[in-house]
C-alpha cells in the first residue's frame, strides 16, 4: 500500500509540475490566439461602422451573416477564392511530387538542386509578388518578352489590366512560390519508403508505373494528405500576393482581401469581423475534413 502511495503521490507531483511549466505557454496562447478569436466573434455580432460612432454599436446578432450571404461581391470573392486554391493546390501538388520523385533520385548535384528548388518559397510573399508584379510589366516585363520572342504573342499584352490575365498571373506566381514547398514535404515522405519494397516489387514483375501505384502511392499517402492540408489552408486564406499584384482589382478579390478592406478601408468592424469569422469556420471545417481522410495515421508521423 505504501508503495501506490508512493506511486500515486509521483504522478499527483509529475502532473503538477507538467501543468505549472505549461502554464505560461497556455497565457500566451490565451492572449494571442484565443481572445483575438472571441473578440472577433463578438464585434460581428454588433454593428460597428467607426464613420459613424454616434450610432453606438448594437448588438444586431446574426444580420452581418445574413448580410453576407446576399452580398453579391462577397459571393464573387468566395467563388474567386475557391478556384483559385482549387487550381494553384492541385497544379503545386503535380509539379511538387514530380520535383520530389526527381531529387529522391540519386544524381551528381542533388544537393545543390535540392537547395536551388527551395529558394522561391524562402523569398517573403510580398517580395516575390512584386518582382512578378515587375515580369507582368506590359511595357518592360519579361513574361511578354519571351513571349514575344516565342511567337505565342505579337504585341506585349497588359496581363495584370485583365480578369483572365489577372487569375492567370496570380495562379502561375503562387505556384512558383510554393510548389517546392510542397515538394520538400513529399520529399520527407518519399525517403521513408523503405528499399526493399521496391526490390520485392521488381522481383514479382511490376513495372514503374507499378511500383508508383501500389508501392509509392499508399507509402506516401498520409504525407501528400498534410501538405494538401497546410496548402489548402494557405491558398484559401491568401491575402499578401492578391494585395500587392493586383489589389483585388478585375475579379481578382479573395475574401482575406474583401474582409480587410471592410475593416481597414471602409471601417466597418462588425461586416469585417463577420468575414473574417467565416474564413475562420470555413478554414476549420477543411481541416476537419482532411483529419478525418487522416485518421489514425496523423499519429505516425
Amino acid at each position: 500500500m505504501a508503495g501506490k502511495k508512493r506511486g500515486g503521490t509521483l504522478e499527483k507531483t509529475e502532473s503538477r509540475d507538467a501543468w505549472i511549466m505549461m502554464f505560461p505557454a497556455i497565457i500566451v496562447l490565451l492572449v494571442i490566439a484565443v481572445y483575438p478569436i472571441l473578440r472577433t466573434v463578438w464585434l460581428s455580432l454588433h454593428e460597428m461602422v467607426l464613420t459613424n460612432p454616434g450610432s453606438g454599436y448594437p448588438f444586431i446578432g446574426l444580420k452581418n451573416y445574413g448580410a453576407i450571404v446576399q452580398d453579391e461581391r462577397a459571393i464573387t470573392a468566395i467563388v474567386f477564392t475557391l478556384k483559385f486554391t482549387l487550381a494553384t493546390v492541385s497544379m503545386e501538388l503535380l509539379l511538387g511530387f514530380t520535383a520530389a520523385l526527381i531529387m529522391n533520385k540519386a544524381f551528381k548535384g542533388k544537393g545543390l538542386v535540392r537547395a536551388a528548388i527551395l529558394i522561391p518559397w524562402a523569398i517573403p510573399t510580398s517580395v516575390s509578388a512584386m518582382m512578378w508584379k515587375f515580369i507582368y510589366n506590359d511595357q518592360y516585363g519579361l513574361f511578354n518578352d519571351v513571349l514575344s520572342r516565342i511567337g505565342v504573342i505579337d504585341k506585349y499584352q497588359a496581363w495584370l489590366s485583365t480578369a483572365d490575365g489577372s487569375f492567370m498571373a496570380l495562379v502561375i506566381t503562387d505556384i512558383w512560390k510554393t510548389a517546392p514547398y510542397m515538394a520538400l514535404l513529399i520529399l520527407a515522405g518519399l525517403q521513408m519508403v523503405p528499399e526493399e519494397l521496391y526490390e520485392a516489387a521488381k522481383i514479382d514483375g511490376a513495372n514503374i508505373f507499378q511500383r508508383f501505384l501500389y508501392v509509392t502511392l499508399p507509402t506516401v499517402k498520409t504525407t501528400v494528405l498534410v501538405a494538401l492540408l497546410f496548402r489548402t489552408l494557405d491558398a484559401f486564406r491568401v491575402f499578401d500576393l492578391i494585395s500587392v499584384m493586383t489589389g483585388g482589382a478585375n475579379g481578382t478579390e479573395s475574401v482575406s482581401v474583401y474582409a480587410y478592406n471592410h475593416l481597414m478601408k471602409f471601417l466597418d468592424f462588425g461586416y469585417g469581423s463577420a468575414m473574417a469569422v467565416m474564413i475562420f469556420v470555413v478554414v476549420f471545417l477543411i481541416s476537419l475534413l482532411y483529419m478525418r481522410a487522416l485518421g489514425d495515421q496523423i499519429t505516425d508521423l
